[in-house]
């Protein structure tokens, strides 16, 4: 579950940076960050079961936080095993046993280069993963089998609710109360269709086991299971503020999920999970369906409780460079307290059966009204692979298919599907096997009705041609480098790679399966490469294809169809059973239903006291560091442009970014600056067609991405603009990926226009997509581009003024394509020199020393020169509260205002003071009495913004009036000095968290960029650690400015915004953009 909400996810937001003056970005950004690149990087290998699914309610993530920050990854390579104990195995074996604990198997798994041993408890039959190495970043993990038999949501209600209170921390909220005032890299909570994972993570030990002991004692001694108010307010309850008011459904996921049944992609996972699966667990949703949530009983939801968060049901999880031995202790004090239970057999999920022939499922899907359908419709085909257990190398080799199928670009199937223009954009993920069955899906999206039977057709005839002709060599030469790329370079971005390693291992664990096989990749791996080099990719792949798709009768097809009146016939529904629960009620049932809800009420806004907030354990100020962390910088120059070098451990990898200025590009072909980037990865050169350019950058280098980089300049009235060049290789191939950098940014040709219609299309599906999945983010960019040239600038690029270029583009590729063309060949005169030009590279010295030569020859064919005259990057949106209309049952609602503007000066305590409104005061207003899914603060230092959003918002006006009501609250707040502590330390955690080597780099060239100095860092430091109840009370007048003089942007659904221009006499123009 998201236990806050999420911020803007592209890499070009003009909030990109703005806490590097620290570090990386915030920890709600980089759980963003982490999951996608790990979905992105291990999906090959199918070893990992993933923390997603096709189905939007399969995982619900839990995190906290701001939106600042621009997405990087964090830590360092293990290096060497850490001993399972100092004193030897045979002593480790009797600690362990006077523990309680039996040692069932241990092994060296070089792959991690670490120590795995698997205990049992003694008393429990608890199973325990055991994990030691060098890795500063401990991780725990504690993981029940929790398989729901209907769609009432319980395991991902409870899930929230173990959380808000426990035996030992009686307070509302401890995972809060951690998150002010812990250093944790990762404090989360997964709900996935058949378990339920609790990760946390640090780098500090006291810290760690702080963690660790609040979580154990939440998911054995809840007190949701005792109190009614904590499952009404995180699951559904009804609510009634007046007897003479409607009746209407609040909760946390209630909310939560009519979000998720409101976006058609994950309507679609949720239809072609349950028809795959119709008679297991899989077949209902665990995440709950908004129209089932309200049959669950608390009795039910106690009895779940019971019957599955038991010792005998949970699997355990430590790594990282603690002591194994008080990772036991620790357990043993909670374990103790339970005897064996028969919930793992009761737990267990059952095979699905294969289907004797094909399946077709037509559903709908709610659509905006007045738009155009014609080509709105999904068709996905999916096939359950098998109904037995498949070896670990079937499984890799499977994994490898799936990546030469769908993996790049370039990748045959999915290249034959875009370029058919039967469909916008592809659906299906593929490989999915985080579940007991792996499955494999694929379609498109943006078809019209005519066309449905051809994609099935396309689908079927390109997998049956691939299965008789096989692969192209170097495809498979691109596939398997990139592959054992990822994983000997084991960059799990900030998603800790003990957690990483953890839900690779659960994927079997889970299922009482081997927890080590998933682990070590080695042996399949070079057996795998052995099989291909003796009897050819065709005799490898080819009959897999045969095998599990073409041969498989259990396919089922599921079409998508767009239907304008779904979405008010639901809330038709909805009303309807509220009036008939209504019309039940005597007048003494509504006055108490009334009660109730101010009760409920009552209780969620009252603080807990701060005597019984010291129940929580958290570290002190004694305990951080005075000084930032220093990234090792030597500036230098090659061929008249800046090199930044930072000599760091990387396994022999060196990452490089490339910088070029935007600051001479045209204004008018700025919008045009994302298929740019696109195209140069994408379309091809004289020499060679666009599938030979991406299998040679996949058979040499780690991957090349390039993309726009935008944030205001504190102090500046102009903004940063940017296109930058990432890439990674080997150190023996640094030649070849500066040659390629080369060879994307002079020789691509922009001539292929199917293609480029095919980015335009693709584009406009992933922009109308995130309106209604990320509606906090475009309210977030919309509200920066009425407030600042950055935010302009990022809006352009990824807005709805983009989505409304995109539209236009469509449009004319095919009557004005020389123009077209004819500009992005002027993107790339404006932007090619080394005038402006900077170079980053992140590596070992000797690397760093053996690039110099390959760098050098790079920069020499890169022009000296630069078209003259600067672009002045000065427009602005109207400073207008603006509605965005899409088809919604929930809501997006931001305000912001410039600070700076306001009079208010740069200090530290800002970011004290903007985490903790967002862990208080909106934390209980917007979601837990707002029934939001989310509500959170932004302050951006570089713009002054200040920006209020909320998250799957059931409210509109209300939640504004929470906003406005935000600088009272911090005037009249009293913070004793131990909440002060917790703000300040938990500031630290975002501050320091956790890097890799090529993360480090990356944030000191943005730092570099933006003209942050290390004294500047010191400097921000010392004010944050030294935040005083003053500092709350200043900025309480800082801020007032959004409440007098701030805009608003709400992406939200038309009777929802009829009703608040009704009640506010036009408050707000309307954009109808969905």
């Amino acid at each position: 579950m998201e236990r806050l909400a999420l911020l803007r996810s592209f890499s070009f937001s003009s909030a990109a940076g703005r806490t590097f003056i620290f570090g990386s970005g915030s920890r709600c950004q980089r759980l963003i960050s982490a999951q996608y690149q790990q979905r992105q990087q291990l999906r090959q290998l199918r070893l990992l079961r993933r923390p997603f699914s096709q189905n939007g309610a399969a995982l619900r993530r839990r995190w906290m936080g701001s939106r600042r920050g621009f997405s990087i990854a964090p830590q360092a390579v293990s290096t060497s095993p850490a001993p399972t104990s100092p004193s030897g195995t045979d002593e480790s074996n009797e600690i362990a046993l006077k523990l309680g604990f039996k040692k069932v198997s241990e092994e060296f798994i070089d792959e991690c280069k670490s120590t795995a041993t698997l205990y049992k408890h003694l008393k429990t039959g608890a199973e325990i993963m055991s994990v030691t190495n060098d890795d500063e970043n401990k991780v725990f993990g504690i993981v029940f089998r929790t398989p729901p038999k209907d769609s009432t949501g319980i395991p991902h209600i409870l899930e929230h609710s173990v959380l808000c209170g426990s035996r030992k921390y009686p307070v509302k909220e401890p995972f809060v109360e951690l998150l002010k005032g812990s250093l944790n890299t990762f404090l989360n909570a997964f709900t996935y269709p058949d378990r339920t994972c609790y990760p946390v993570a640090s780098t500090n030990v006291k810290d760690f086991y702080n963690l660790v002991d609040v979580y154990l004692d939440a998911v054995f001694f809840p007190k949701c299971v005792e109190e009614y108010q904590t499952f009404q307010q995180e699951g559904w309850h009804y609510e009634l503020d007046d007897p003479s008011d409607e009746i209407s459904f609040k909760g946390v996921v209630f909310n939560e999920m009519k979000g998720v049944y409101s976006q058609p992609d994950n309507i679609l996972g949720r239809v072609c999970q349950q028809a795959l699966f119709p008679d297991n667990t899989y077949g209902v949703d665990s995440g709950g369906d908004p129209k089932v949530i309200p049959q669950l009983t608390f009795e039910d939801f106690k009895e779940f409780h019971r019957k599955y968060y038991h010792p005998s049901n949970a699997k355990i999880w430590f790594y990282g460079d603690d002591d194994p031995t008080e990772r036991l202790r620790i357990l043993g004090a909670y374990l103790d307290q339970y005897d064996m239970s028969l919930a793992p057999n009761e737990s267990r999920v059952q095979l699905q059966k294969l289907f004797s022939g094909p399946v077709r499922v037509v559903e709908k899907y709610p659509a905006g009204e007045g738009e155009d359908h014609g080509k709105k419709h999904m068709v996905c085909l999916n096939w359950l692979l098998t109904d037995g257990e498949l070896d670990l190398e079937t499984e890799l080799t499977l994994g490898f298919l799936d990546h030469l199928l769908l993996g790049t670009p370039a990748s045959p199937l999915r290249r034959i599907l875009l370029e058919s223009r039967l469909g916008e954009a592809i659906v299906g993920g593929g490989m999915e096997d985080e579940l007991l069955q792996p499955q494999f899906s694929i379609g498109l999206k943006g078809v019209s009705e005519d066309d449905i039977q051809k994609v099935e057709e396309l689908v079927m005839s390109t997998l049956e041609k691939l299965a008789e002709e096989g692969f192209d060599s170097d495809a498979v030469e691109a596939s398997m480098n990139t592959i054992e790329f990822s994983l000997r370079e084991n960059n799990t971005g900030s998603f800790p790679r003990g957690l990483s390693l953890m839900l690779r291992s659960m994927g079997k664990w889970i299922y009482d399966k081997n927890p080590f096989e998933p682990l070590k990749y080695e042996k399949p791996l070079q057996s795998l490469k052995a099989r291909i080099a003796e009897e050819g990719p065709k005799a490898v792949f080819c009959p897999l294809i045969e095998k599990f798709i073409l041969k498989n009768p259990h396919r089922v097809t599921v079409e998508m169809q767009p239907d304008p009146k779904k979405g008010s016939e639901d809330e038709a529904a909805e009303r309807e059973l509220l009036e008939k629960v209504r019309a039940s009620m005597t007048e003494e049932d509504l006055a108490e239903l009334a009660r109730a809800t101010q009760e409920l009420r009552l209780k969620q806004e009252t603080p807990d006291p701060p005597e019984a907030l010291k129940c929580v354990p958290s570290l002190s100020l004694d305990d951080i560091p005075r000084k930032p962390t220093q990234v090792p910088t030597e500036i230098g120059e090659v061929n008249g442009v800046k090199v930044l070098r930072h000599d760091l451990f990387t396994n022999d990898v060196l990452y490089s970014e490339v910088v070029f200025d935007m600051g001479h590009l045209k204004q008018d072909l700025l919008p045009l600056i994302p298929l740019f980037c696109q195209s140069l990865l994408e379309m091809g050169t004289k020499d060679l067609d666009f599938v030979q350019l991406n299998q040679l950058i996949g058979r040499k280098t780690g991957g090349i991405s390039v993309y726009p980089f935008t944030s205001s300049v504190r102090g500046k009235a102009d903004p940063l603009s940017h296109v930058i060049v990432r890439g990674k290789a080997m150190g023996g191939r640094v030649e070849d990926l500066f040659n390629l950098i080369r060879c994307i940014l002079q020789d691509v040709q922009f001539t292929d226009q199917k293609r480029f219609k095919q980015f335009v299309s693709q584009s406009k599906a992933r922009m109308e997509s995130r309106l209604r999945g990320s509606g906090h983010a475009v309210a977030a960019t919309r509200l920066d581009a009425k407030l600042n040239a950055a935010g302009w600038i990022s809006e352009q690029l990824g807005g709805i003024s983009y989505l409304e270029f995109l539209r236009n583009l469509e449009r004319r590729v095919d009557e004005e394509w020389s123009e077209i063309s004819s500009s992005l060949e002027s993107i790339r005169g404006s932007l090619l020199s080394r005038e402006g030009c900077i170079v980053n590279v992140t590596a070992e010295a000797k690397i760093l020393e053996e690039s110099n030569k390959y760098l050098s020859k790079f920069l020499d064919a890169i022009p000296s020169s630069s078209p003259s005259g600067i672009t002045s990057w000065t427009s602005r949106l109207p400073l207008t509260n603006e509605a965005i209309i899409v088809p919604t049952q929930v809501n997006y609602v931001g305000k912001a205002a410039n600070i700076y503007e306001g009079g208010y000066n740069l200090h530290g305590s800002s970011y004290v003071i903007s985490k903790y409104i967002g862990n208080t005061w909106l934390w209980d207003r917007v979601r837990v009495s707002g029934g939001a899914y989310g509500g959170f603060c932004d302050f951006d230092n570089h713009s002054g913004v200040f920006s209020y959003l909320s998250y799957r918002d059931p409210n509109l006006l209300k939640t504004l009036d929470v906003y406005d009501a935000t600088a009272n609250f911090l005037r009249e707040l009293e913070l004793d000095d131990d909440t002060l502590q917790k703000a300040i330390i938990g500031t630290i955690g975002d501050v320091d968290s956790y890097q890799l080597p090529d993360a480090k780099g990356y944030s000191s060239l943005l730092r570099h960029l933006l003209g942050i100095s290390e004294e500047e860092r010191q400097i921000r430091r010392e004010e944050i650690l030294s935040t005083s109840v003053k500092h709350f009370r200043e900025f309480a007048d800082a801020i007032e400015v959004v409440k007098e003089k701030g805009v608003v942007v709400a992406v939200a659904s038309a009777d929802d915004v009829t009703k608040a221009n009704e009640e506010k006499g036009g408050f707000f123009e309307v954009n109808k953009v969905l």
